[in-house]
């Protein structure tokens, strides 16, 4: 069964989903921080590229956020294009005509003010990622006010009732506007995904009467708060309980259930315990293990998980298991284990974009066959994020893509190393040290006259030269004429270094 807990300060709202006591998702709210993430902007198209066809908009933010034409709707597009090829034809011509002359230049102006939603948030020096494509989460069902698309959650299986959902929905929705009915639709009545439409809706008319009436960069709507979020996109009947830490939470959450899901309205609790929250259910040490390299299958083997730019590797090891068989069940026992595991921690590190596992070699191409299929489910069961997954390779290699979300575990919870800038390691002393005299030989080979210099280095540093290349040092001074004098410094960063005259 699952646990929602939620930890709940002054500073800081923290929200841990836990299947039979072990880490599934973790989520984090800084209150003196602004989520954008599926916020409403009427914003300012201040500059457009159409050679990678993105219009840079700006939304009041530190950075403009970026529109690129795939995230622009159908229907802008084909009606901005038409008007400014002057097409008066019949609507299929000029759908035709439009596909081959998409260019955003021609449906956005530098001036012009639209309304876009945040799809990502900003990264590191990329601004947001911006869409014209929209969207707003229900319970049951993700309105899409500017779409006429209609899908259904691949998790529900019948088609009776895939079909029924789909004709309720279709009742409630104005003309031109679609949605996405969610796995929790499954088996609800029609008043109470009507109920869920009608709140919807309402949101989407206020959102446009603002529009009209508001300032460039201005934000329009933001989503409810985090704790409401996750209870609105994880509660089901798998939830066990909602605990909270947080009196004024608790409340909050109740009344939000009552509203939209009262028969789980019972399933909220305070915990008063004397420890935190996260320490009574043991998240605290989980998530420290969510910043490691190296996980630790129950059998023995590891995953080894490193992240580049570009992407994600993950290395599957058998480690200390041995197994009681063939090597060939061995390594297909770690392989189906790490599958699953894989699929956590994904999920639990929040990681998107391109994905390589490399597999444990596997001899017999049925078994490979059953990894690959075995991890298709998993993901399928328990990732709710869009993914694409490439069979399994001779080489027992599969590559996958999974949509981002907002941003890794890892960039929310570390700064890059100031000592090595985020590439993992340092200089050797000696290397350092090598470094610092040639920078020091330079700089006396650059004075017109005999002057005495003072090096400052690291304590390390000054160690090494004092009791190994002292004679460097001496004989710099021969070779210059220079006394220098050698002193230690605090810095606790190797490399840093400090040259003056005396």
């Amino acid at each position: 069964m699952k646990k929602i807990l939620i930890n709940d300060n002054t500073w800081q709202t923290r929200i841990a989903i836990t299947k039979n006591d072990v880490l599934q998702n973790l989520y984090f709210s800084a209150h003196a921080q602004t989520t954008l993430e599926r916020a409403f902007f009427k914003a300012e198209v201040i500059k457009i590229l159409p050679g990678i066809q993105t219009a840079f908009v700006d939304i009041g933010q530190e950075r403009a956020g970026f529109l690129h034409i795939s995230e622009i709707d159908r229907e802008l597009a084909v009606s901005e294009i038409a008007k400014h090829m002057q097409l008066d034809e019949d609507d299929a011509q000029i759908e035709r005509k439009v596909h081959r002359q998409l260019d955003i230049s021609k449906i956005l102006r530098e001036g012009e003010q639209i309304l876009v939603q945040v799809s990502k948030e900003p990264v590191y020096e990329k601004g947001a990622k911006l869409t014209t494509c929209f969207t707003l989460p229900g319970r049951f069902v993700v309105l899409m006010p500017n779409i006429s698309r209609l899908g259904v959650s691949k998790k529900i299986a019948e088609k009776e009732e895939r079909i029924r959902l789909k004709e309720i929905v279709k009742n409630h929705l104005p003309e031109g506007m679609g949605g996405i009915i969610r796995t929790t639709a499954e088996g609800r009545t029609a008043q109470e995904i009507g109920t869920d439409l009608d709140y919807l809706l309402a949101t989407w008319r206020s959102i446009e009467k603002k529009f009209e009436s508001a300032k460039p960069a201005e934000k329009l709507y933001e989503d409810i708060p985090l704790p409401l979020q996750i209870v609105r996109d994880h509660l089901d009947d798998d939830v066990e309980a909602i605990i909270t830490d947080n009196k004024q939470t608790q409340n909050s959450i109740y009344n939000f259930i009552k509203a939209t899901a009262s028969e789980y309205s019972h399933k909220v609790q305070l915990y008063t315990g004397e420890s935190t929250i996260f320490d009574h259910y043991h998240i605290e040490k989980q998530i420290a293990l969510t910043l490691e390299k190296k996980v630790m299958l129950k059998s023995g083997g590891s995953l080894i998980i490193e992240t580049t730019e570009a992407m994600t590797v993950v290395d599957v090891n058998t480690g200390k298991f041995i197994g009681k068989g063939s090597l060939e069940e061995t390594i297909f026992k770690t392989n189906m284990e790490a599958a699953e595991e894989t699929v956590r921690q994904l999920r639990l590190r929040n990681i998107g974009g391109l994905i390589v596992i490399d597999f444990i070699d596997m001899a017999t191409a049925s078994n490979r066959q059953k990894v690959f299929r075995f991890f298709e489910k998993i993901l399928r069961e328990n990732d709710k994020f869009q993914s694409v997954v490439l069979k399994i390779s001779e080489f027992g290699l599969v590559q996958m893509t999974r949509k981002r979300s907002g941003k890794t575990l890892v960039q929310q919870l570390t700064d890059t190393c100031p000592t090595c800038s985020g590439s993992g390691f340092v200089k050797s002393v000696q290397t350092e040290c090598y470094a610092i005299l040639h920078a020091l030989k330079n700089f006396l080979a650059t004075l017109k006259k005999q002057k005495d210099v003072t090096l400052q280095v690291n304590r390390r540093i000054f160690d090494y030269i004092s009791s190994i290349e002292y004679n460097a040092i001496l004989d710099l001074e021969k070779t210059y004429g220079s006394k220098i004098t050698l002193e230690s410094n605090e810095s606790p960063v190797l490399h840093e270094y400090k040259i003056e005259k005396t």
